[in-house]
C-alpha cells in the first residue's frame, strides 16, 4: 500500500504557525488523562550475537521503526545461560545500539536461571534496556513477582516497562488485571504455547494461515487480549507469522491482525519479515493524509467541531486521528505538512 509523502498532500504543503502549547492535541484532547502507549509496529526477536548485530545494523539503516528483543529464553543455549546473558548485556551496552530500542526476553519463572538473567543484564545495561518481556506467566501473581525482581535489579529509580506474553490459560483468565498493572506496557500473544496448552484439542493447522484467525478458541484469545490492552491504554502485540519464505503471507497476516483484531504491533523472527510487517501494520497513505488534514483544520478551529468532506468531526474522532498520527510516526510513515510542523515541531 502507498504511504504518505509530503508531495502527496496538496494544499497541506503550506506551513502555518504552530498552535500554542495549550492547543496542542496532547493537551487539548486529553487534558490530564493518559494517552495510549505507542510503540514501533514490529518486535523482532534475535537469539544469538550474530543475529542481534545484524538486526541492529538494519535498525541503524532504516531507523527505530522496529524494536529488537534479545532472546534469553529460547535463544540461550542450554548450560550456557550465563554466557548468553553476558553477551546480551554487552551488545545492549555497545555503540551498535544506536536508538536504545532493544529489550530482553528472560526465562520463565519456573526456570532456574530467570533471576540470573536479570542479575547479569540489568546492573550492566539496565539504563539501555527498553523493556523486559515476561514469558509464560500464569496470572497476575506471576507478573507481580517477576516485576518485583526486575525492579530490584534495575538501576536505582528506574521502572523498566514490562511486556507480558499471554500464552497460558491462567494469563488469559486474568488478562484484565495484567493489563491494568502500571508497569505493563504491552500484551503479546504467544500462539504456539497457547495452542500447545490445549494438548491437541486445537489442531496444528491453526498455527499458520487463516486458521490462526478463524478457530474459535484462538479467535477468542486474540480478541480478549486486544480488548484488554486497549481498555488500559497498552499495546497489543500479535504473534509471529510462521511463514518464513512467503512474505506476502506475512504481510497479509499483519494486515489482518491490525484491521480485524486491533493489534498495533507484531513479532518478527526473521529479518525478511520486518518489511512486510511494517507494510501490513502501519497506517496507509490515505489514512495519514486524512488524519493530518482533519487535525490541522480542527486545531485551527480551537478543536471545535468541523466538517470534512461532508462528515462531522469532533474531539472523539480527533483523538482517534491523533493516535493514528502518533502510530504513523513510530512506524516511520512521513507526516504531511503542516501537521508535521504543527504537532511534532519538525519540518
Amino acid at each position: 500500500m502507498d504511504k504518505a509523502t509530503p508531495e502527496a498532500t496538496g494544499a497541506l504543503s503550506v506551513v502555518a504557525p504552530r498552535p500554542p502549547a495549550a492547543l496542542q492535541p496532547q493537551h487539548a484532547l486529553f487534558g490530564g488523562d493518559a494517552q495510549p502507549f505507542v510503540l514501533p509496529v514490529c518486535d523482532h526477536y534475535a537469539g544469538n550475537e550474530r543475529f542481534l548485530l545484524k538486526a541492529l545494523a538494519y535498525q541503524a539503516q532504516i531507523g527505530p521503526v522496529f524494536d529488537i528483543t534479545a532472546d534469553c529464553e529460547d535463544g540461550a543455549p542450554v548450560g550456557r545461560e550465563r554466557e548468553h546473558a553476558q553477551m546480551v548485556a554487552a551488545v545492549i551496552s555497545s555503540a551498535a545500539n544506536r536508538f536504545g530500542r532493544v529489550g530482553i526476553r528472560i526465562h520463565d519463572i519456573s526456570h532456574l536461571h530467570w533471576q540470573k538473567d536479570l542479575e547479569i543484564i540489568l546492573p550492566a545495561a539496565g539504563t539501555r534496556v527498553a523493556y523486559v518481556t515476561l514469558p509464560k506467566v500464569r496470572g497476575l501473581a506471576t507478573v507481580e513477582a517477576m516485576a518485583g525482581r526486575v525492579n530490584a535489579y534495575a538501576p536505582r529509580g528506574q521502572r523498566i516497562p514490562l511486556h507480558v506474553l499471554i500464552e497460558t490459560h491462567g494469563a488469559l483468565r486474568e488478562i484484565e488485571g495484567i493489563a491494568a498493572h502500571p508497569q505493563v506496557q504491552c500484551l503479546s500473544f504467544g500462539l504456539m504455547d497457547f495452542v500447545s496448552a490445549h494438548h491437541g484439542a486445537i489442531p496444528a493447522s491453526v498455527l499458520s494461515g487463516a486458521g490462526q484467525f478463524d478457530h474459535p478458541l484462538v479467535h477468542r484469545a486474540k480478541v480478549e487480549i486486544a480488548a484488554a490492552a486497549h481498555a488500559h491504554l497498552k499495546v497489543p502485540s500479535h504473534n509471529v507469522s510462521t511463514s518464513l519464505r512467503d512474505l506476502q503471507q506475512v504481510a497479509a497476516d499483519a494486515e489482518r491482525a491490525a484491521r480485524e483484531f486491533g493489534y498495533t504491533r507484531m513479532w518478527s523472527v526473521h529479518p525478511d519479515q520486518i518489511a512486510p510487517i511494517l507494510s501490513g501494520m502501519q497506517p496507509t497513505h490515505d489514512e495519514v493524509a486524512r488524519a493530518a488534514r482533519i487535525l490541522v483544520a480542527a486545531a485551527d478551529a480551537h478543536w471545535g467541531p468541523i466538517e470534512d468532506d461532508g462528515v462531522l468531526h469532533d474531539r472523539a474522532s480527533y483523538r482517534l486521528f491523533w493516535t493514528l498520527l502518533r502510530r504513523a510516526g513510530a512506524a516511520g510513515v512521513p507526516i504531511p505538512e503542516p501537521a508535521r510542523w504543527w504537532f511534532f515541531g519538525t519540518g
